[in-house]
């Protein structure tokens, strides 16, 4: 096992950041710790790179508990977010910079350095300046700086927060191209599921400093097991659902939710969580759906997002391109829809408070 993270719990003053958390990475994974702002990723990474010591709880690197070594003995690499590399250093000083603190022969940091310039694609740069450079290129430099020194685990901080959305999508890429290179151990801290998603092998989903779920994309994405999971991964819609009678009921309707892993027994608040990809709708009731009516049409480029008013319960679907151009839908149109697939949770606290909490944290609207 590459890292082992064993019930480590961190306060600063009343805000307990590190709730107990736990959990395990294989030796050549590259995960992502995803979650909000404040959730308590970059302390958990800190923790594990020895920048930050754990009230209690234990860290082990390559079966070898680390918990009271400094951050040098851990021999690991850690890239920040904002680059920081030396303005006044050219590229290939920057990378070479680690070799140079350890006295490494100058023949031997030279092919180093023209290796890892190589690595990270910056043939052309070596003379270049920070100043000189895009922002993409300026992480890469960074990254290649890192691994100059040759470090057993990777750790990065929000590596891709400094760039516009297509500089980060590149990078993410090519990181993801990088690390199937190297097989090295990696985790970084993100907030954007889209990323995790894209090129994670393995989620860890934070908040409020504890685990939420681990899992691959496709186990958080389909298979949410909280309410936090399910409306912080992807886009989802909230359906207030009642128990009502031992049946499943949407809000103000007399439409029935069939789930048989739902306890009826007691009436009681319920919400229904489901993704616009899984609202089925279709002209005619040939499925027995809800009767609705298509509120608005928003062009979306590669896909079409659909308004759909139930009965006042409002609820976003997506439609293929190619798939909505061959139908034939206008605003304002009657049509029905049923759900291919959801996740239904306990609303003991009332939707009120459900929804103001997802409102409150981004999630929803």
């Amino acid at each position: 096992m590459g890292i082992v993270i064993r019930n480590v719990y961190k306060r600063f003053g009343d805000f307990i950041a590190v709730d107990d958390v736990s959990f395990e990475i294989r030796t050549g994974e590259l995960v992502a710790l995803l979650g909000p702002s404040g959730s308590g990723k970059s302390t958990i990474l800190r923790i594990i790179a020895g920048l930050e010591t754990p009230d209690r709880g234990d860290i082990l690197l390559k079966g070898e508990d680390v918990t009271s070594f400094s951050t040098q003995k851990r021999k690991l690499g850690f890239v920040f977010q904002h680059y920081a590399l030396f303005k006044h250093m050219s590229v290939e000083k920057n990378i070479a910079f680690g070799l140079e603190i350890r006295k490494r022969k100058k023949k031997e940091i030279e092919e180093k350095v023209s290796e890892l310039i190589n690595l990270v694609k910056l043939q052309g740069y070596a003379k270049h300046y920070p100043s000189q450079l895009s922002g993409g290129q300026r992480q890469r430099v960074a990254l290649a700086r890192t691994l100059a020194t040759e470090p057993k685990i990777l750790l990065l901080d929000e590596p891709f927060g400094a760039l516009d959305a297509k500089g980060r999508n590149n990078l993410a890429q090519w990181l993801k191209e990088l690390h199937t290179k190297l097989n090295i151990t990696s985790i970084f801290v993100t907030h954007d599921q889209n990323e995790a998603i894209e090129i994670a092998d393995k989620i860890v989903v934070i908040n409020r400093g504890r685990v939420e779920q681990i899992g691959n994309a496709k186990d958080v994405y389909e298979h949410p097991k909280s309410k936090f999971v399910a409306s912080f991964i992807g886009n989802v819609n909230i359906v207030e659902t009642v128990i009502r009678n031992s049946n499943i009921f949407i809000r103000g309707t007399d439409f029935q939710i069939i789930d048989k892993n739902i306890d009826t027994s007691e009436d009681r608040d319920l919400v229904l969580l489901v993704r616009p990809e899984d609202v089925y709708v279709e002209s005619s009731d040939a499925h027995q759906g809800f009767p609705c009516r298509i509120q608005n049409i928003h062009y979306r480029g590669s896909f079409f997002e659909l308004d759909i008013d139930l009965q006042n319960t409002y609820i976003k679907a997506v439609k293929d391109k190619n798939i909505f151009l061959k139908e034939v839908w206008e605003k304002n149109q009657p049509a029905f829809i049923h759900f291919t697939q959801y996740k239904i949770f306990d609303a003991s606290e009332g939707h009120g408070k459900i929804r103001k909490k997802l409102r409150q944290l981004g999630y929803i609207e």
